[in-house]
């Protein structure tokens, strides 16, 4: 694309269009960025949100409805849709800058060089924002602003710079800037992240460096220079959501007399902090972060008229914040299994499910079934418990994790091994969750389960008094059979689960199974050749066999 040596309206819709879509795309990563003045992850959506309603407003300033200057008639309307859709702190700044911007771009001569034209606008702007600001603070979007100025400045000296090349030096300024605010607030650098909206201010100059070259900026995520961006890190509270600190930010629109306007900037100041008020001609912007929501919009209606007016609660936006983080970056469907043994925890692992040691004398506690659900990192979690004092303890984790918004848990009452293997044979990560556990339910269900063990102690079962080395025989988790031959009680009980039928035989052996996994195979085989059968090595404990027929 041709660089041009004036600016015209076209190069001002292509920026229009760049930077709603360039905001857009870096939306999330602002998001994240965003710790000062308050970590409530919105100053990416708030700039996207300014943009979009400024190039909407362009595109409604219909050329035939203007009988002067096209430009200037485009740059007032582009100017005055910032103002009047600005959200938040960010937003209200970034309004204020192209604001001041865009007049000076108006009022250029025609004998004017567009280079030193903007070089003079973005003294202009970052001079407005800066005293738009109640309390500038460096390390911010302001520090950005007027880095990219000066750098501007410096380009346009040169008799031969082009408006290209005075925007490409500001753009490049600004990337150098902000990976310098780490190091001018403390809080940035305790985050590890550069200041958010410095971050948003760099992909609006990257987007006018694109409409007047038709070449992509470089990407603000890569080093530059000898500085790199740090990735962000963990939300860092600041004065504003500490006890002390003020819970609302107020914003509303003003239409005042400019006259007016100092004396509410002084009454604001008084009221809290983070104050800007933007605008000119009659028409103000105004945010400001304070406890008294009450006196903040009286201090507006004292100076004129206030509309649109908004209030947020920084606590609930904090929390809205993080829980939308944290599900953005949840994806797809996972199983927590609770399994018995170390060949069992490769059998689970290798179908794809997060293994949870458990057992007898090693049954899993809520809190690690929770840690086990939020580690998964997925949107939707099947916990399959496989045991029957397991089965609340996953219930409770489940609902713990459903509190906090992030996560949807559903937990299939398996109280066996082998009924969630059953479970995770037929799982199916692509269809709908409910059809998914409808599917892995009824084949757990569909599984008649039994096993053997040695008694430790003398006590009395439901298959009559049993004395310390018996086998004992369970089925479907009773006890119901005694003796004293582990292959003789085995099967006894695969006896038992095939009266009723069956296609498939699991057997899953212990770690002291001896021979028992192979004659039990043989002996289905022989005894019933129609059914399948299917061996595991699981290595549990006390159980030298688990068995299961489907």
């Amino acid at each position: 694309m041709e660089q041009h040596a004036t600016f015209d309206r076209a190069a001002v819709l292509r920026f229009a269009d760049l930077v709603t879509a360039g905001l857009s795309e870096a939306r999330e990563e602002i998001d994240a960025l965003n710790v000062y003045p308050v970590p409530d992850g919105d100053t990416g959506t708030n700039l996207y949100l300014t943009v979009e309603a400024a190039r909407d407003a362009v595109r409604e300033c219909v050329p035939a409805e203007h009988k002067g200057d096209l430009l200037a008639a485009t740059l007032s309307a582009y100017a005055r849709g910032a103002l009047l859709g600005a959200r938040g702190n960010s937003g209200v700044i970034l309004s204020q800058l192209v604001g001041a911007l865009f007049r000076r771009m108006s009022a250029a001569g025609p004998d004017d060089r567009s280079a030193a034209v903007f070089a003079d606008g973005m003294r202009a702007a970052a001079d407005a924002a800066y005293a738009a600001v109640g309390k500038p603070v460096e390390g911010t979007m302001l520090t950005v602003a007027r880095a990219a100025a000066d750098a501007a400045g410096r380009a346009s000296t040169d008799p031969a710079a082009r408006l290209a090349d005075v925007v490409v030096a500001a753009a490049a300024a600004a990337h150098e800037a902000l990976a310098r605010t780490p190091d001018q607030m403390p809080l940035l650098k305790q985050a590890g992240v550069v200041d958010a909206g410095g971050r948003g201010l760099c992909v609006v100059l990257d987007a006018a460096e694109t409409a007047l070259t038709g070449r992509r900026a470089m990407t603000p995520s890569l080093a530059i220079g000898t500085h790199v961006i740090p990735t962000p890190g963990p939300p860092v509270p600041t004065g504003d959501l500490t006890e002390d600190g003020p819970a609302y930010e107020v914003m509303y629109l003003l239409d005042a007399p400019d006259e007016a306007i100092p004396a509410l900037r002084e009454r604001l100041g008084g009221l809290g902090d983070s104050l800007v008020v933007v605008g000119g001609e009659g028409l103000w912007n105004v945010h400001v972060h304070t406890d008294d929501v009450g006196a903040a919009v009286e201090a507006g209606i004292g100076s004129g008229t206030p509309r649109r007016i908004r209030v947020t609660h920084f606590a609930e936006q904090v929390s809205r914040a993080r829980e939308r983080r944290a599900a953005e970056r949840r994806t797809g469907r996972g199983v927590v299994a609770v399994v018995a043994g170390d060949g069992l925890a490769e059998v689970f692992a290798e179908a794809g499910a997060a293994v949870l040691r458990g057992g007898p004398g090693r049954r899993p506690s809520t809190g690690e079934i929770l840690a086990a659900i939020e580690h998964s990192g997925a949107a939707e979690v099947i916990v399959l418990p496989n045991d029957p004092d397991s089965v609340g303890v996953a219930e409770a984790a489940a609902h713990a994790a459903e509190e906090s918004g992030q996560v949807h848990v559903v937990v299939i009452p398996t109280r066996a091994q082998v009924q969630g293997l059953a479970a995770l044979a037929v799982h199916e990560p692509g269809r709908p969750l409910d059809a998914d556990v409808v599917q892995m339910t009824s084949a757990a269900r569909g599984t008649r389960h039994g096993a053997i063990t040695i008694a430790a102690r003398q006590a009395m079962t439901m298959a009559g008094a049993c004395e310390p080395g018996d086998v004992l025989g369970v089925l479907q988790g009773d006890f119901a059979v005694i003796g004293d031959d582990r292959f003789a009680v085995a099967v006894d009980v695969l006896g038992r689960l095939l009266v009723g039928g069956g296609e498939l035989v699991t057997v899953v052996g212990g770690e002291d199974c001896g021979d028992l996994v192979e004659r039990c195979e043989e002996w289905v085989h022989r005894e019933h050749p129609g059914v399948d059968v299917l061996t595991y090595a699981g290595g549990q404990e006390r159980y030298p066999l688990l068995l299961a027929v489907e």
